[in-house]
């Protein structure tokens, strides 16, 4: 049981000018996933009951983005952090509890940190409490600066510190805790004298501190955390910092990855204990790969369910299901709406679409199987095919159980294969194919004694004629 009721504002107004992107800021992703997704995973699983993401730019690419997870509060115009929290007002001015506060390109920030704070913040009866960092080189920075009994005197900017203030390496991180009445309390006394003629979260600290408030600080010990991404260069950094730390997780967790540095897990992606990651091996989106496989190298799973026991190496996969004990590749191509049962193999130069294929059949090589139902015990043989457009329409092919299908066979959708049938190699099936028949459709061979002499001599009498 939460001891106050739990808030959290995201700050995802600004433009990001120095991305140089087209993209929104906070959408860029880091392992997969927009950066404000990672935020918001963050404060909710700290159970904030109440999300509120202030937007401007991009206002509605972010909203479609988050859709109903979070609530929205419109920041038109940019004019300072304090600025921003005071649009969520409508929404949160009158709740009791605790808020944090935190910018929606952290994406680095944990819920264990989170977390701590805000016992950090409860524990001593605090009206804001900081999240800090510690620095070797905090130039560009805000500087802590904490009292004899531990709490925060003030914040002090690069440009405004002494040199004893300046050798200073607790930094601001941006991220905060609040009694929430206190903070709106204190942003109501805000104002935008200053330079930039913005107003400042940073300000309500000093208001509250003159007040007699407790203002705190919690210091994180992963320096990672502290990271805003602002331009390309830190993305590529948070991206790395992600990659490291899914990386641990998953090994920490049973599973062998053999090269760490070679391999990309996205911030989704579930992987059971006992399976292999090879080199080259991208596994992103909604993923979900069973125990005791097998995965890579060079291999690119998005949006798919991979089943125990499974292997899957250099192909590619995409929205697919794969049962237990699947056999697939080198070099296949599993597309949207693929579902393959246990004991499925799939090998070399095949492509599926829109097939579910049941359990122990093969399609070993050189395939396309499109808009398909294939039973159980199935043998699609090398250079076979299910021809499912006609150029305006989509049809279906349905194969039943103990089917052989021989190699270079054209199956011409709508058409049915029944249960224990056989199509003879060579054939371009057209009509359906009753259970246990065998089908040919192909024109009887017919060899002409000598003609093959006859066709070179006349090719040559062309040529000669050429010359």
């Amino acid at each position: 049981m939460l001891d106050s009721k739990r808030m959290a504002i995201i700050l995802a107004a600004g433009k990001g000018k120095r991305m140089k992107s087209k993209l929104y800021k906070v959408l860029h992703p880091v392992c997969g996933k927009p950066m404000v997704g990672h935020v918001l995973d963050a404060v909710q699983q700290v159970h904030c009951e109440r999300s509120v993401v202030v937007v401007g730019h991009g206002a509605e690419a972010v909203q479609a983005y988050l859709g109903d997870r979070a609530e929205y509060a419109l920041q038109s115009e940019q004019l300072g952090t304090g600025h921003a929290i005071q649009q969520a007002e409508s929404l949160l001015g009158t709740e009791k509890g605790t808020t944090i506060i935190i910018c929606g390109d952290t994406p680095l920030v944990t819920p264990e940190t989170l977390e701590n704070i805000i016992a950090n913040h409860e524990s001593q009866g605090a009206a804001v409490t900081i999240l800090t960092a510690s620095m070797t080189d905090p130039t560009g920075y805000g500087r802590i600066i904490r009292g004899a009994d531990g709490s925060v005197q003030k914040i002090v900017e690069q440009k405004e510190g002494t040199p004893e203030e300046l050798a200073v390496q607790e930094i601001n991180t941006g991220t905060y805790c609040f009694d929430n009445s206190k903070l709106f309390q204190a942003l109501s006394q805000i104002t935008n004298d200053n330079a930039q003629q913005e107003y400042y979260l940073t300000d309500c600290i000093t208001i509250l501190r003159e007040q007699g408030e407790m203002v705190a600080a919690y210091e994180t010990f992963d320096l990672a955390e502290s990271i805003g991404v602002n331009d390309r260069l830190a993305l590529s950094e948070a991206e790395g910092f992600m990659r490291a730390r899914l990386a641990k997780k998953h090994m920490l967790n049973g599973v062998t990855i053999i090269d760490p540095s070679a391999t990309y897990i996205g911030a989704d992606v579930v992987i059971g204990s006992d399976t292999v990651l090879y080199p080259g091996t991208v596994l992103n989106g909604a993923t979900v790969i069973g125990e005791d496989c097998i995965i890579g190298p060079n291999t690119e799973i998005e949006n798919s369910t991979i089943g125990n026991g499974s292997t899957v190496r250099q192909s590619i996969l995409s929205g697919a299901e794969v049962g237990a004990e699947g056999n697939i590749g080198p070099f296949a191509y599993l597309r949207p709406g693929t579902k393959l049962s246990d004991q499925v193999k799939v090998g070399d130069f095949v492509e599926l679409k829109n097939v579910t294929v049941g359990q122990g059949s093969k399609i070993p090589h050189l395939s396309y199987v499109g808009d398909a139902v294939v039973g159980s015990g199935v043998n699609i043989g090398c250079g076979a095919i299910t021809a499912n457009y006609d150029g305006l329409n989509k049809a279906v092919t349905e194969i039943g159980n103990n089917v052989f299908i021989g190699s270079n066979s054209n199956l011409i959708a709508p058409v049915r294969i029944g249960d224990g049938a056989y199509v003879v190699a060579g054939s371009t099936i057209t009509e359906d194919v009753e259970a246990n028949d065998m089908a040919i459709a192909r024109q009887r061979q017919e060899n002409k004694s000598g003609y093959a002499e006859k066709i070179r001599a006349k090719a040559k009498a062309i040529h000669d004629k050429k010359e």
